[in-house]
């Protein structure tokens, strides 16, 4: 399986403006400029390569521990994910992303909270996204209940 995406861009890097597509047209047209990425914290200028990141590591995350809560034979009830992906400066110029950190609100009727912390944990290090991501500090921080 493979999907693809794709970006059109016109001038440079802070004057420019680009444009991306995704294969299922979910993201059509979205715009991409320097001031989206870099200077306006407000999100509404248009998408960014880290807002992208944040958003497949955030779902990644939530099927993937869904799958493994159902296979222990504790379906959740309720999983609210939300990854804030992080970008600064590095160290000899430029940008780096340096850390995702993965918030979990979920209600999981019939499972304790240690056994549903080490499934989530484990759900954090194995979904493909994290794994891709393995080059920056992921965490992961949960507020339980049992419904």
């Amino acid at each position: 399986m493979k999907r693809h995406a794709n970006v059109v861009w016109k001038g440079s890097l802070t004057q420019g403006t680009g444009t991306l597509n995704s294969q299922s047209s979910a993201l059509k047209e979205m715009p991409l400029t320097f001031k989206a990425r870099f200077e306006d914290e407000s999100g509404r200028a248009g998408t960014n390569p880290e807002e992208l990141i944040a958003a497949a590591h955030a779902g990644c995350f939530s099927m993937q521990l869904a799958h493994m809560l159902a296979e222990n034979g504790t379906p959740a009830e309720f999983l609210n994910t939300t990854a804030e992906v992080e970008v600064r400066p590095a160290a000899g110029g430029g940008f780096e992303i340096s850390g995702s950190a993965l918030k979990l609100n979920a209600r999981v009727p019939g499972l304790d909270e240690a056994r549903f912390r080490e499934i989530a944990e484990s759900a954090k290090a194995n979904c493909p996204v994290s794994k891709a991501l393995r080059a920056i500090d992921i965490t992961l921080d949960i507020s339980f209940s049992q419904g």
